[in-house]
């Protein structure tokens, strides 16, 4: 088995990958200055840990639980070369932060289009409920440049797009630039298709309502980053807008290519953003989208949970915002029988209780996304605005 012979930063931030602590808990844990984990962070193997702190690492280690432990010796072994390196490109120089990567990129398209959608429900083939327990209903359709995409006509009114598209960049600056560059024309596609799809059901020939937004889950696979370096790209992917210059969204371009290097180099670090990492995984939920890694892909949670999990919660969104934009219109709130305040209480108490079989791995992603999403408020605000 690899030891640890000498505890430097790279080590201690490793430890603390993958007992999937934040850097204030990890430091409360150790009994020390969040600036010391900090630290450890920005400086990696350059930083050797004096002595005493050899001696509470160690301690740490053996005492962390058995998974967290074993997952700390896998990953120590493959950066020093003894083990297998699943995830990183074969010449590449570890944790170099220009280098490409791998991602699975999921694109969610909401839209609250009503009575209408009873057109693509009719279309589109039952498929089982997801964790809020929405009925639904899917349709295959083809994108230009999407390996996957898929209808969701919810019975509560709302058409949801979701789009599988495989990326390999060669930094997160061009990610996030492709990102932001696509959400234009895949609104303006949406809404197209929608249009064309809804036809004559679609009252006084107006064109269907397009997806006011777009929210991205980002699966990393292969990459180049080492235990320093990998928590900084995870924080870029699920926080990119600090990586590009949108004030002109027809016209979106990435920031000069030392500004992305400053901030690995800085161990940046979004304040906002909600871990769920765990021994067999890295995830990060943020306002606008996922960042997710698995470690041990047998014991991991899969890309498709998080997918099934955002589906919902996006729908329930969109559902909300059109209660709330009638309100503001002056219209009263009144929603179709069946689809009102106790429909909302029932999603609300699926979404937020714990399920009889719910591992720790979805409880910290679903408490994660529903922080971050800010949805579980928009629900009680909207139950609090229907006419009874």
């Amino acid at each position: 088995m690899v030891t640890v012979e000498q505890w430097t930063g790279r080590e201690a931030v490793l430890l603390q990958s993958v007992m999937r602590m934040s850097v204030r808990g990890f430091a409360e844990h150790l009994g020390v200055s969040p600036r010391t984990v900090t630290k450890w962070r920005k400086q990696g193997a350059s930083l050797v840990c004096v002595p005493e702190m050899q001696q509470i690492l160690d301690t740490a280690l053996a005492t962390c639980p058995p998974e967290a432990r074993a997952a700390f010796y896998a990953r120590l072994a493959a950066l020093n070369g003894t083990g297998s390196v699943p995830h990183q490109h074969p010449g590449m120089p570890a944790g170099a932060p220009g280098q490409p990567f791998h991602v699975i990129s999921h694109k969610f398209l909401p839209a609250y289009v009503g009575g209408p959608l009873a057109v693509a429900w009719q279309q589109g083939r039952p498929v089982p409920p997801g964790p809020a327990g929405l009925e639904r209903r899917a349709l295959t359709i083809t994108h230009p440049t999407a390996r996957a995409a898929t209808l969701y006509a919810y019975a509560c009114g709302v058409a949801l797009l979701h789009l599988e598209q495989h990326q390999e960049p060669a930094s997160i600056t061009d990610l996030a630039v492709w990102r932001y560059r696509t959400y234009l024309d895949d609104r303006a596609w949406a809404g197209q298709l929608l249009t064309r799809l809804l036809g004559t059901a679609l009252p006084d020939g107006r064109p269907a309502p397009a997806p006011g937004y777009v929210l991205s889950v980002y699966e990393l696979g292969t990459h180049s980053w080492n235990a320093s370096t990998l928590p900084t790209a995870m924080q870029l992917l699920v926080t990119p807008s600090v990586l590009v210059d949108r004030r002109d969204p027809a016209n979106i371009r990435g920031l000069a290519s030392d500004v992305e290097a400053h901030l690995f180099a800085t161990s940046w670090e979004h304040p906002d953003a909600v871990e769920f990492s765990g021994a067999v995984s890295m995830g990060l939920a943020g306002w606008s989208g996922i960042a997710y890694h698995p470690l041990a892909s047998e014991q991991a949670l899969t890309a498709l949970e998080i997918v099934d999990l955002e589906l919902d919660v996006q729908t329930l969104w969109a559902l909300s915002a059109h209660i709330q934009a009638l309100l503001e219109s002056g219209q009263d709130p009144v929603m179709p029988e069946g689809y009102g305040r106790p429909y909302l209480a029932a999603t609300y108490s699926r979404l937020t209780q714990s399920g009889p079989i719910e591992t720790v791995q979805h409880r910290l992603m679903r408490k994660a996304i529903l922080a971050t999403s800010e949805l579980p408020e928009r629900l009680k605000a909207a139950q609090d605005v229907l006419v009874p």
